[in-house]
Order: structure tokens, then sequence, then C-alpha cells
């Protein structure tokens, strides 16, 4: 189990001395009852900040809603419309970024969803939207929808999703958000993460154009089934009237109304496809590429790409315009459904037959994004502890493993209950035992600009020039500016025992803004052609890497991680104990290292012209999405 501390900060003024204690002794005791009957602790923990979140701690952007499912709000099967929940989950969040801006804000896009789980008439939705960080103009939006039931006083996840706002131009121009000041580990947590997923959105549509274009080269031709349902059956156009009810308090219609519209389009398509009532499982990240507003014609089309043996895809667009004018693109996704047996099971579906031309395109671009779905659903959703040490690397999965090997790291970064273990010549080493697994940090400062020493540790190759454990090392892929895949050899740690070698992805990020650190990420990956040897013990890497913060232009805090796995134990384990000084060593070396090359002009001018272009192109990026 993760460990979690409760912060009381920002409580209620009455809750203070014996009432702070007892209010925390409430909390941990709820929690270990939550989890004795089984429940996953960050579920337990969510549902608990749920309950208690009134008495414990107030998010200044933090916004709630409850209602209590209605007939009116469900579908035919008595369970909450898919689309009625996007537009509470859309007004609940836009909420939360206007208190935070303290303007009008549009919703700008949406990131993955995925739903566990259907509600039923009588059930009460609970939505509570926080923004968790800004940036110049947009802002992340963390929404967390739960359901309760009033009868068993029972909670359960359905979604958690992210979204992004911007905040609309002002008489007085572009506005600049100000920071968001994280006050817990768990907001610390998702502020720093933040950054990865806005890193992620910004290359999303060029990844995944990429993806499907070198996916569907090798696919060939679309199979022929026997009883396959024509695509051109399931085809749906649906036109709405913008109407004032529809439109938010900007007179723009509101995102999620839109998003509403799309899934009832998407829900008849599917069912055309299954002569039976679907359920929405998932939509993929997707972007608002214009406004709408009141008076606007909305033309909804609708087509099931592809069917799968127990889900099928239905890619939904959204157009507008007004009286003779040309068509406006606003939206388009890919909504995931499944039909369920009376065990509630994903029933087997019939085949799509595709039409010619833009029906094959879309039937084996959906089999591609398919791939893509489960690398991204298997990497970034699971848990630390649930995926295996390590995972496939190829192309097509390269942005969800270079997001999960970072967020890992900034995950270790954020804990506070580290024990400081020892320390020698102004080098910490701390530890940190959870999950039954040893983690450990080393902590030291050099005179040597933040900016230097990130580009001297990026650089693996490097290493052996301070690190003894570091026997050989080769650049296998420059996948691209950020992620290097490398082969590392080290020695054996008995006379006659063999070395190691391990395939390491090195995710390297510079940081967002000051409020972030220079990172260097690392994580075991395997690769088919690079399989284990009789030379060497193949060893794998959870998650290791640096930190480098600027402390001052020419003093830097360096700190390393490692979630030590049974591969990398051996070399620290005497360390931990206290038997030995290697690592002080090490790092006594590597401080050596990083002031002996602090003025290598060559390197800060190539790291300069880095990232000049990585900033040029972020921003132009963004200006593109919020345009």
């Amino acid at each position: 189990m993760r460990r979690h501390q409760f912060h009381l900060k920002n409580v209620d003024p009455t809750f203070t001395g014996t009432s702070r204690l007892h209010l925390q002794h409430k909390l941990l005791t709820r929690l270990c009852a939550m989890m004795s009957e089984g429940e996953d602790a960050d579920r337990a923990l969510d549902s608990l900040f749920i309950q208690e979140s009134e008495e414990v701690y107030r998010n200044p952007t933090e916004v709630k809603m409850s209602q209590i499912v209605l007939p009116c709000h469900a579908n035919h099967c008595g369970e909450l419309s898919a689309g009625q929940l996007l537009k509470w989950m859309d007004s609940t969040a836009c909420l939360s970024a206007e208190r935070h801006a303290g303007c009008s804000c549009i919703t700008a896009s949406v990131d993955d969803i995925h739903f566990e789980h259907t509600i039923g008439v009588g059930k009460v939705v609970n939505i509570i939207a926080k923004v968790n960080r800004a940036f110049t103009s947009s802002m992340e939006v963390g929404i967390l929808v739960t359901c309760e039931d009033l009868y068993t006083d029972s909670q359960w996840k359905v979604c958690h999703a992210f979204a992004t706002f911007v905040a609309r131009r002002t008489e007085a121009g572009k506005v600049q958000l100000k920071q968001v000041i994280p006050c817990t580990q768990m907001e610390q947590m998702e502020y720093s993460l933040a950054a990865e997923r806005r890193r992620m959105r910004l290359i999303h549509a060029e990844i995944i154009t990429d993806l499907l274009n070198s996916s569907t080269a090798q696919l060939g031709e679309c199979q022929e089934y026997q009883d396959a349902v024509p695509a051109e059956r399931t085809r749906v156009e649906s036109v709405e009237l913008v109407l004032p009810p529809h439109a938010n308090h900007q007179v723009s219609t509101f995102g999620g109304q839109i998003m509403a519209w799309m899934e009832n389009v998407a829900t008849i398509s599917a069912c055309r496809l299954c002569n039976a009532h679907p359920t929405l499982r998932s939509i993929d990240m997707f972007h608002f590429r214009g406004p709408s507003h009141i008076g606007d014609r909305l033309v909804l089309k609708a087509i099931v790409n592809n069917a799968f043996k127990h889900s099928m895809e239905v890619g939904v667009c959204a157009e507008a315009y007004q009286g003779g004018e040309p068509l406006r693109h606003i939206n388009s996704a890919f909504m995931t459904f499944e039909v369920l047996d009376s065990d509630r099971k994903p029933r087997t579906l019939p085949r799509i037959r595709p039409e010619p031309v833009d029906g094959k395109r879309r039937y084996q671009e959906a089999i591609a994004r398919k791939k893509i779905r489960l690398d991204r659903k298997y990497i970034i959703s699971c848990k630390q502890t649930e995926v295996p040490l390590s995972v496939p690397w190829d192309p097509s999965n390269q942005m969800y493993l270079s997001y999960n090997n970072v967020s890992a790291l900034k995950l270790m970064d954020t804990r506070n209950n580290w024990v400081l273990t020892s320390e020698k010549n102004k080098v910490r080493l701390y530890t940190l035992e959870e999950n039954h697994m040893l983690c450990f940090k080393v902590e030291m400062h050099v005179s040597v600009a933040a900016e230097q020493t990130f580009h001297l540790l990026s650089d693996l190759r490097r290493r052996k020039e301070w690190d003894r454990h570091y026997e050989e090392c080769e650049v296998i892929n420059q996948a691209d500016e950020d992620d290097t895949l490398y082969r590392v050899a080290t020695p054996s740690v008995s006379k006659r025992g063999k070395g190691q070698d391990f395939i390491l992805l090195a995710s390297r990020r510079k940081p967002c803004d000051a409020r972030d650190p220079y990172l260097i990420a690392l994580r075991s990956v395997t690769l088919p052609t690079h399989p284990p040897t009789e030379d060497y013990t193949r060893g794998e890497v959870l998650c290791a890497g640096f930190t480098i913060w600027e402390e001052s232009s020419s003093v830097t805090k360096i700190t390393y991680y490692n979630q030590a796995t049974p591969g990398v134990l051996p070399y620290i384990s005497t360390d931990i104990a206290g038997l030995s000084s290697s690592f002080y060593s090490a790092f006594a070396a590597c401080s050596v290292f990083l002031e002996a090359n602090k003025d290598s002009l060559a390197a800060l001018h190539s790291l300069h012209c880095d990232t000049t272009l990585t900033t040029t192109v972020s921003s132009l990026q963004e200006d593109q999405q919020h345009q």
C-alpha cells in the first residue's frame, strides 16, 4: 500500500488542538476500515476525501456538484446518459477554471475518459473539479466523478478526467493566469504531472497522425467477413439548432452540450450495428477546433469505423454553420462502445463491411487506434506495482512509455516521508520502504549551473567517467530529442559472477517554468533487437533518475532516485546498511566531474539552441491549439 499523509492545512479555524488530532485519527480510522473491506488504497483515499474534504481541506479552486439521477436523465435501460454526465462534468470543471482565472473560460480539450461503471436512476452523481496547474493562459482541471448509493451509504469511482480550459481575452487583452500553489502532497503530485500531460497534449495530434500512417501502411487490405453489416447502415446525421438554453454565460455553446449531442448520434450509430443498446466505455482525447454560438446549426455525423470482438469504434464529427456560410469544423471524437448481456459481460459483436476508399481508411485507422489505446491504457492507467518491470518499446508506444517514465520519477519526487539514513561530506542518503519495495535517493549540491548540470548528466555515455558501476554504455536508438535508448553494462558484484546489462529508456525534460526542475528519468524496456546474452545477466530498472533544481545561477541541487529492484539491490545494500561508502564516493566523483566540465561552452551552446527550438515549437503548438 502506498503511504498517504493527511495535511490539515487550510482547515476550518475551529479545528485546532485536540479537535485537529481527533479529526486526523478519525480519517485514519476510516481509511483503515475501508481498506480492511478490500477496497483499493487510492480509491479509498479518493472516497475518503470526498466525504471529509469539507472538514479537512478547502482547495480554493475546488467546485463540487451533486445530482440525483432522475428518469429524465436516463436512457431506456434506466442508466444515466453518458451525454448528460459529460454536460455535468464540463460545467463543473468550467466553474472551477473560472474561479481560478477570475474571468470567463472555454473548454479547449478533454483527455481520454474511461467510464468504469454505469449509473442507475436514483443514484447520486458527485463531481469534484479543481485546477491542478495554470500555465500562461490555459489551465488543467482535474475531474473526479463518483457514484453514491443513498441507501447503502457506499460510493465508487466512475471516471477520472482532465480537461484544459483557456481564459478568454478581456478588454485589457490576453489574460495572464496566476500560479496555482499546491498545499498537499496529492496536489503537488498533480501539479507536477500536469506539466507532463500538457506536453503530451501538444504533441498528441502529430504523434497519432504519424502512428496511424505507419500502422495502416502495414495492415494491408481489409478482411472480408460473411454476414458483415455494411458500414453505411450505421451512418447517422442529425442537426441541432443552438438555442439560449444550450449556451453558457458567454453566449457560446457549452462544450459539454456539444459532447452530449455527439454522444447521442454515436450511440444511435452503434445501436444500428448491434440492434441492442450499447454502453459507452471510453472517449479518446479530443480538441475543440473552434467555438459555436447561439443561432448556429450544428451538424452531427457518426458512423461505425470498425467492430472488434467485444467492442466497436464510432467516429463522430460536429460542424456548424449560419445562413449560407460554409461548415466550420467544431470537433471530432472517437468513442468506444460495448454491448452488455444480462450478466453485464460484453457480447460478441457482428463484423462491419467498410465503404470503399474512405471507409476502408477509417476501418484500418480504427485497428491502429485500438492498438494505441491498449498501449496507452496498459502503460499509463496501470499502477506502478501492476506494470512489469520491462515493457516492450516500439514507436507506437514511445509517447506513453516516455510519459510513464517521467511521471514515475515525478511521483517519487513528490513523496515527503523519506527517512535520512546517513550523511557524509554533504551527500545525504535517504530511504523509503513501501509496497515491499525499497526506494532510495541521494541528495547533494554542486557549484555548477543547473542547465549545464542537466546537459552533462543527460548523456549516459559520460556517466562511466564518474560512476564505477557503469562499465559500458552505448546508444541503441535516438528516438527523438527527449528520449534515448541505451544499453548499459555493469560489472559483477562478486569475483565469479556475471556482470549485468540493462536496456534503458532515458527521458529528459527541461523545466516548464521556474517552478519545475530539470528531469532525467530512466526505466527498463525490452527490444527484440537486443535480447539477453550469455555473457551478462539481464537486469531491470523500474524507476530511476535525476531531478536538478536551480537554487541560484551557480548552485544546483541534484537528487538521484532509484526504486530498487533485485538487480540493483546488490550494488546498494551495503551502503544502506552503513557498511560501505561506495555511493558517497560515486557522487563525490560526480561532483568533481561536473565541476571540471562546468565551463564547456560548446555543450552549453548546444543546449541553448535545443531549449530555444523546443520552447518555440511548444509555444506555436499551444497558440494553434487555443485559436
